[in-house]
């Protein structure tokens, strides 16, 4: 499984605490929504990563920048992605997801 890392990971973290939640994340989230053949992975990685960065949700950045990679797209476009994404949704959160991009790539 492509995905082993993050399920891997929130098995271990939360997985004896929420076995539902982990469950979801195996099967429904990872096994089924990103496996829907109406979008890439590529493109998939693109809009996680641009909802991250809106929420400025960064410690479910490191993983989706490194499958964003795995997933065909370079640190150059993730940079630009970045970049772009401080216009609409903040300089603050773009430049958190920076400094995280920078850290992890």
């Amino acid at each position: 499984m492509k995905h082993r890392l993050i399920t891997s990971s929130v098995r271990e973290t939360v997985g004896d605490f929420a076995p539902a939640f982990v469950g979801y994340t195996e099967n429904v989230l990872f096994g089924n929504v990103w496996r829907r053949g109406e979008l890439s992975l590529r493109d998939r990685s693109l809009i996680t990563v641009a909802a991250l960065v809106a929420g400025e949700h960064v410690n479910q950045l490191p993983y989706h920048l490194n499958l964003a990679k795995e997933n065909g797209i370079s640190e150059e476009e993730l940079v630009e992605v970045i970049t772009q994404l401080a216009f609409y949704v903040g300089w603050p959160r773009a430049a958190s997801a920076i400094q995280v991009a920078k850290d992890v790539l």
